[in-house]
């Protein structure tokens, strides 16, 4: 055999390998790629290279055998120390497109805004005790003054089940057994989280974690629901997120309570106060952007109106209605419309074709566009409801795919997103933590991306998951592939803003500086000095 022979099969075999990549995007646009995209994509494959050695072929406390892409809330302490993990921090990521504002908060903020309003109000079903505290969810409410209770705290033997305790009182009368005020906070902080026993033992199913995940929501809502927090809320999410690299956001809101409480502690602010306090929120953070030299890195947020599949037909015409009454008045923040929930259990969309065909036809009479944007095959079944949920989805027109984990089951299905350009919307951490795959080397999203679909890489309820902002999300899917690096990252970024609800203008202004961000940063990263210690 010749010299020939072998570089003969050599070439069949490079040419075999990028033809059967060449629907992926980053391969796609390759002819495109400046030489220090190309550099700074090479760096990164080295740090990595290096990383998978150093660091996670290394002995680790409490972790019996670390892998890059391991499970995120055992990894979490490990790979803040990686220098990849610092990189991608800096990395222009592009927009937010799959996020729930209830849980896109640090729950340390949120305890610490909660804890400066009097009017918050705590319960418990029994009193806290060593023997029920890990079994009991406290309960948050704002009152009016005239209900503000002096009675007995949590703790104490004498609470009476369900009764209103000031949450300052609560919580500095917390029994010094149990931790204090501290260990009032370690409580409130375990209800509102998911912690690595629960994914990964005591809840180690999708049933059992869904529960659990679904108590943080019933635990937060009293908090977050509050107008004297709302805005500060939303301004910690915008902010936050901003710092780690997000221009854009297109956050999904709970619209299932017809009304918040208001700053007298009664249910009385209705729907559209909540999004005028959004819009007035998003300015103001746009203006403080421009004072600081930095209105390049925040082009806006745009509002997912959403309720929850456990409503009936009937009642989801009211909700459809209501965001037709909002986007009226909101044009420029309502971006879409979704179901939501844990679709292996609630209702699925073929449930509420009626009102939703009914939706698709006012707008039309209306001129409005309310696209769908729907949660789809956020499952592991094949051929069940929430399976199947991903046909009526496209159907229906969804503009985007909200996690379709089980996409890939379905070759017609995946060959209409690509063709027809239906975005989904990953969220790898989630899927992690809610037990649909054990660790991101296992995830199903080297197939989406190597069958060409677009890809927005969402951090889904980072606030539950302790993975706030998406520079997480972006390092467990780069330390899972070899085949993904720098260049297919910043694909995601650039199209996370492409197939966003922004018009032709506002995406083309959002991309071009974007554009500006990226280059820069792939310099930064191709001066990088690779010889610098990158072990932790």
């Amino acid at each position: 055999m010749s010299l020939n022979d072998i570089a003969e099969y050599q070439a069949k075999r490079a040419a075999f390998i990028n033809e059967d990549r060449a629907l992926r995007r980053d391969y796609a646009r390759s002819a495109n790629r400046s030489a220090i995209e190309l550099e700074a994509d090479k760096v990164i494959r080295q740090i990595r290279a290096i990383e998978a050695s150093s660091i996670w072929d290394g002995e680790h406390e409490n972790i019996q055998h670390p892998f890059p892409g391991m499970e995120f809330l055992t990894a979490r302490e490990v790979i803040i120390k990686t220098k990849l993990f610092k990189i991608l921090t800096k990395m222009p990521k592009g927009a937010l497109l799959h996020a729930h504002l209830d849980a896109t908060v640090n729950v340390n903020v949120l305890l610490q805004l909660a804890l400066q309003q009097p009017a918050i109000h705590v319960c418990a079903s029994t009193p806290i005790n060593a023997t029920t505290i890990a079994s009991t969810l406290p309960k948050f409410k704002a009152l009016p003054k005239n209900q503000f209770s002096g009675g007995a705290g949590l703790t104490d033997p004498s609470y009476v089940a369900n009764d209103w305790v000031s949450m300052r009182k609560a919580r500095e009368t917390f029994s010094p057994e149990l931790g204090g005020p501290q260990g009032f906070d370690n409580w409130v902080i375990a209800a509102l989280t998911i912690n690595p026993n629960e994914a990964y033992k005591t809840h180690n199913t999708v049933t059992k974690i869904w529960q659990k995940f679904t108590s943080t929501f019933m635990t937060s809502t009293g908090l977050i629901r509050f107008a004297p927090i709302w805005p500060e809320y939303i301004r910690e999410f915008l902010v936050t997120s901003i710092d780690d690299g997000i221009s854009y956001a297109e956050v999904r809101i709970n619209f299932l309570f017809k009304h918040m409480f208001g700053a007298d502690g009664n249910e009385n602010v209705p729907h559209r106060e909540w999004i005028e306090m959004f819009g007035k929120v998003v300015n103001e953070v746009k203006d403080d952007m421009k004072k600081k030299g930095r209105e390049d890195e925040f082009v806006g947020a745009r509002i997912i109106y959403t309720t929850i599949r456990i409503i009936s037909p009937e009642e989801l015409e009211w909700y459809t209605e209501d965001c037709i009454t909002l986007k009226q008045e909101f044009p420029d923040l309502i971006a879409g419309f979704d179901l939501v929930g844990d679709e292996n259990v609630l209702k699925p969309l073929i449930d509420y074709i009626k009102p939703l065909l009914l939706f698709q036809q006012r707008q039309k009479e209306l001129g409005l566009d309310i696209p769908f944007i729907f949660h789809a095959g956020e499952t592991l079944g094949d051929g069940t409801k929430a399976d199947n949920n991903l046909y009526d989805a496209l159907l229906l027109g969804t503009k985007r795919i909200g996690h379709g984990f089980s996409l890939v089951k379905h070759p017609k299905l995946m060959q209409i997103c690509r063709e027809k350009g239906v975005m989904v919307e990953v969220c790898p951490i989630s899927n992690e933590i809610l037990r649909l795959t054990s660790s991101m080397p296992m995830h199903p999203l080297p197939i989406v991306i190597n069958n060409g679909i677009p890809v927005a890489l969402c951090s889904d309820d980072p606030a539950v998951f302790g993975s706030m902002g998406l520079s997480f999300d972006f390092f467990q899917v780069l330390v899972a592939s070899e085949v993904t690096g720098l260049i297919q990252l910043g694909e995601m970024a650039r199209d996370s803003i492409q197939y966003s609800t922004l018009d032709i203008e506002g995406k083309q202004r959002a991309i071009a500086l974007w554009e500006k961000r990226w280059a820069k940063f792939v310099e930064e990263v191709a001066n990088f000095d690779i010889s610098d210690k990158l072990a932790v």
